[in-house]
C-alpha cells in the first residue's frame, strides 16, 4: 500500500503546498488549529478539489490536474472517520456499518462481515441502537467499523478522539494502533494534541500555514 500526494490548494488566507509519501504506516499531521490539516484530508478523500497536483493510491491516479482526473469520493476506496463521527442518526448501528457497502457490487470483492467487525470493535451488542442511544466512545468504534467495512486502501482520521474524555482517549489510542497492525493500510491522522501525535505516529509532519517537509515530486506540479 502506498499513498503519494503532491498538490496545491489555494485558500483565502494561505496556500496549502502538500508533498508526502507513505506506505503501511500511521502518518500524523500535527499542528495548530487553522493550519490546513483537515483540508488535506478532504483533498485526499475527494471532498475538496486541489488547485493543481497529483494524488496516487497504490498505482492508481485518483487526482491529476495535468491528466484532468478527479475520481469521485465514493469510488476512491478511502475510509474517513470524522471528528464527530458523522453517523446517520436515523439508522441503527448495524445500518450505519452496512451503509458504505451499498455502492459495492455483489461478488466484486471480498468484504469483511459487518457483524464480525462490530464484534471486533466490541459493539456487537449495540446493533439495534441508534447513535443517540450510545456513548461517544461507542460511536467512535461504530464509525471506525463503518469506515473499515468497505475494505479501504487508506484510512483518514480527523481528530477522532478529541471529543472523548482522557481515559477513553488513552484506551482508543491503543486500539487504533492494534487495528492499524491488523489492517496494514496507511492511516493519516490529524491531531493538535502533541501527546497523541507522539504515541500514534510512525511519521509526524508538522503543518503550519500550509507547509510540510518537502519530498520529491513531479516537476510539472
Amino acid at each position: 500500500m502506498l499513498l503519494t500526494a503532491c498538490f496545491i490548494k489555494k485558500l483565502w488566507h494561505f496556500t496549502l503546498d502538500i508533498k508526502l509519501e507513505i506506505g503501511r504506516q500511521i502518518l500524523v499531521l500535527w499542528g495548530p488549529s487553522g493550519a490546513g490539516k483537515t483540508t488535506v484530508l478532504y483533498c485526499l478523500a475527494g471532498l475538496l478539489r486541489p488547485t493543481s497536483g497529483l494524488i496516487k493510491l497504490n498505482d492508481r491516479v485518483i487526482y491529476s490536474s495535468r491528466e484532468k482526473i478527479n475520481v469521485a469520493t465514493q469510488f476512491r476506496n478511502i475510509g474517513f472517520v470524522f471528528q464527530h463521527y458523522a453517523l446517520f442518526p436515523h439508522m441503527t448501528v448495524r445500518q450505519n456499518v452496512l451503509y458504505g457497502l451499498k455502492n459495492k457490487k455483489k461478488g466484486s470483492d471480498s468484504f469483511p462481515d459487518p457483524d464480525e467487525l462490530l464484534r471486533a470493535f466490541g459493539v456487537e451488542h449495540l446493533v439495534d441502537r441508534y447513535p443517540r442511544q450510545i456513548s461517544g466512545g461507542e460511536r467512535q468504534r461504530v464509525a471506525l467499523a463503518r469506515s473499515l467495512a468497505v475494505k479501504p486502501q487508506l484510512l483518514l482520521l480527523d481528530e477522532p478522539l478529541s471529543a472523548l474524555d482522557k481515559d477513553i482517549r488513552i484506551v482508543l489510542r491503543q486500539e487504533l494502533k492494534k487495528w492499524h497492525r491488523q489492517w496494514q493500510i496507511p492511516f493519516v491522522l490529524v491531531t493538535h494534541d502533541e501527546e497523541e501525535a507522539s504515541f500514534m505516529g510512525d511519521m509526524i509532519l508538522t503543518l503550519e500555514k500550509g507547509r510540510l517537509r518537502p519530498v520529491e515530486c513531479p516537476a510539472w506540479i
